[in-house]
């Protein structure tokens, strides 16, 4: 990750965190961090807590990222941000607290005075790990339309390229959902459920074949043991949890996007 791409992804943080950018220039960005942002970056408990017990006035910090020093004026003071630093493995780490679940609306441009409807459409982007001695991850992401039960699968890859924004634009309404957010997420875990179900299950019989090849060398080496000793039953066990197929689904992130109609 090269220093102009750590100047953007700051760039894109703490825009998408109410953290207003103050200063953005070649090399350097200073920000004004949001209460919540604050608290989660600046290990400040003391001052936070002091705060609720006397209701002052709460200040969060500026704070000043150099990107590039060769190109920021020797005046800044800031600190030093680059990949690999703790700072921004922080920045990285938080991103999946921040952005476990965000909604978005579609920005339109309105013609006159039209009220322009927008749909919900539910989205959960999925992880399934097919694991044994080897491992494949798979990327889901399913949309499903909560008024008419559309499932759309590549959901991301369709709509980011779309104009999408945290404020519902002018002259739009939102559409009431006809299901429930709980049975929409149920609907998706049987899609992602029937994906797993349905995959070539070659890997596993593979990883079965590998695992009995060296479950029969280890038969071999204790077979003049009739009482087997401890040392076996380690071993035995440690070729399980290595060779048994298993399948793990974990869900990376989600959001609620309302959209125009005819998206699809």
């Amino acid at each position: 990750m090269q220093q102009h791409q750590v100047h953007k992804f700051l760039e894109r943080y703490f825009e998408a965190n109410d953290s207003p950018i103050l200063e953005n220039k070649s090399g350097y960005l200073q920000v004004q961090l949001s209460i919540e942002l604050d608290k989660l970056l600046m290990n400040r408990p003391f001052y936070w807590h002091y705060l609720e017990k006397t209701g002052g006035d709460p200040r969060p910090m500026q704070v000043t990222f150099i990107t590039e020093q060769t190109q920021a004026s020797e005046d800044i003071r800031g600190e030093h941000i680059h990949f690999g630093s703790p700072r921004l493995r922080q920045l990285f780490a938080s991103t999946k607290e921040l952005g476990g679940f965000i909604r978005l609306f579609e920005q339109v441009e309105a013609s006159g005075n039209k009220s322009i409807p927008l749909q919900p459409w539910l989205c959960v982007n999925t992880k399934v790990s097919f694991q044994c001695d080897r491992k494949k991850d798979v990327l889901l992401s399913l949309g499903l339309n909560l008024i008419h039960g559309q499932i759309v699968p590549q959901f991301f890859e369709r709509i980011r390229m779309k104009k999408l924004t945290p404020n519902i634009p002018d002259y739009c309404f939102k559409l009431s959902p006809l299901i429930k957010v709980q049975s929409g997420l149920i609907r998706l875990q049987k899609m992602v459920q029937t994906y797993a179900e349905n995959e070539d299950d070659i890997w596993a019989k593979e990883a079965f074949t590998r695992w009995t090849t060296d479950l029969e060398l280890l038969e071999k080496f204790y077979e003049d043991q009739e009482d087997k000793p401890e040392s076996y039953f380690v071993e035995k066990q440690a070729l399980k949890e290595q060779y048994e197929p298993n399948i793990h689904v974990s869900i990376v992130n989600g959001g609620m996007f309302y959209l125009q109609q005819k998206v699809f």
